[in-house]
C-alpha cells in the first residue's frame, strides 16, 4: 500500500449565474485533469480527492510515476487531517 499526499490550493469561485462556490487543483497535476469545483468548501474537497483517486490509478495502471513535485509518497498507510 502506498499513501500519496498532495499539495492544494483552493480559492472563492462562481458558477455561471453568479452562484458562489470555491475552486480547487493540484498545480503539479492539474495538466492532467485535477482541477475541479463545489458548491462549499467541502464540496470541492470531496471532489478534488475523486480527481485524485482517479488520476493515481491510472498513472499507477499504466506504469507511469507519480511526479516528484505533486506529492509526498509513503509505504506506510497515512491519514491526514486538515483544518
Amino acid at each position: 500500500m502506498r499513501s500519496y499526499t498532495f499539495r492544494i490550493e483552493i480559492e472563492k469561485d462562481s458558477f455561471p449565474g453568479g452562484e458562489p462556490g470555491f475552486f480547487v487543483r493540484v498545480p503539479a497535476l492539474e495538466h492532467l485533469g485535477a482541477a475541479t469545483q463545489g458548491r462549499t468548501r467541502e464540496e470541492a474537497m470531496s471532489h478534488i480527492h475523486e480527481v485524485l483517486q482517479m488520476i493515481v490509478e491510472d498513472l499507477v495502471e499504466e506504469g507511469q510515476p507519480i511526479p516528484a513535485e505533486a506529492a509526498t509518497v509513503s509505504d506506510e498507510p497515512l491519514v491526514t487531517v486538515t483544518l
